[in-house]
């Protein structure tokens, strides 16, 4: 658990990790129809940012260089303080914290997604250029009934949009297949969105009933037999198109976070639109040593999948560690 006034509490980290996580809110507000969150952790709460600012201090002197901001829904930080736009302060705050090198935003709400924390995410120097997005389908028909926000083309416009103000911006997203009531048009809707969408890291989960959820009791459901066949035929479309995203990112120059080393000359790591576990991730090839925790600029040369391969640049283009 996140401590409640930052270095009051007395912790101690479990591993040497680079990246840690830290949690900016607790619950939430919406009501999406599939989700029993809102039931057992109660209503948004954020933490103030003293307190972050605070922890993300404690993290860096103990060798945390990447920061993952989590919450059930990072867009509404600041909202039950009386700032909606709060995050947009914060984060540069953030990203000046001595030793700190990358801050990452998770869980960001498509409804709430406002332009100028766009700009903040994709613009400001230490903030990853990386959207993870709650889109969970594509159709609007079903959307509505989960009792959530856009369709195809409000999805398509916003991701222009993120796109605009910074290219290279990373995308990720998770759907849900079979969600009652889903017919074959809504699945060919959510296709088109997966193949124009061009999003670099996508998740395909089978819908399944959580007691207690509006969804449980709507009619429609459907059986098993047929959402593990919509499940797989869309995780393997997944498949392929983040395959193709990868390889889209050949010839580009991204800063690589350095987690481990891999055999002579080279290492393991994280570009700005990976974060750790979920997305791919950065075989880096280098002349020169590096050391956990550089964040190094390096030249996309291959893709594997949705792993790639990069060459670092050079030792004067190494970018320090803030403060460092």
């Amino acid at each position: 658990m996140a401590p409640a006034s930052g270095p009051r509490v007395l912790r101690r980290r479990l591993d040497r990790a680079v990246v840690a996580p830290l949690k900016i809110a607790s619950g939430c507000d919406r009501r999406c129809s599939f989700c029993a969150i809102p039931a057992f952790r109660g209503a948004f709460v954020s933490r103030p940012p003293a307190d972050l600012v605070a922890e993300a201090g404690w993290l860096a002197e103990r060798g945390v260089r990447e920061l993952l901001l989590v919450s059930e829904n990072s867009t509404s930080y600041g909202k039950d303080l009386g700032d909606l736009r709060l995050l947009e302060q914060t984060l540069p705050q953030l990203a000046a914290v001595p030793g700190v090198r990358r801050i990452r935003v998770s869980y960001l709400q498509p409804a709430e997604l406002r332009p100028g924390l766009i700009e903040v995410i994709a613009s400001t120097p230490g903030v990853a250029p990386y959207f993870d997005l709650s889109f969970q389908h594509a159709s609007g028909k079903v959307l509505r009934a989960m009792r959530r926000f856009g369709d195809r083309e409000r999805f398509w416009a916003l991701l222009d949009q993120i796109r605009q103000a910074c290219p290279q911006a990373g995308v990720r997203s998770n759907f849900i297949v079979g969600f009652p009531g889903e017919t074959d048009a809504d699945l060919a809707e959510l296709e088109l969105f997966l193949t124009e969408a061009r999003l670099d890291a996508i998740g395909i989960f089978g819908y399944s009933d959580e007691d207690g959820t509006e969804a449980a009791t709507l009619p429609g459901q459907l059986p098993a037999e047929q959402i593990a066949r919509r499940v797989g035929d869309l995780a393997d479309l997944a498949d392929e198109l983040m395959s193709q995203r990868a390889a889209e990112r050949v010839g580009e120059v991204l800063d690589v976070l350095i987690e481990e080393p891999a055999g002579p000359g080279r290492y393991t790591g994280r570009g700005p639109h990976q974060a750790p576990e979920v997305d791919g991730t950065m075989l880096v090839r280098s002349a020169r040593p590096l050391a956990v925790g550089d964040l190094v600029p390096a030249a996309v040369c291959g893709s594997d999948g949705v792993d790639l391969v990069a060459d670092a640049i050079s030792a004067e283009a190494t970018v320090p560690a803030r403060g460092a």
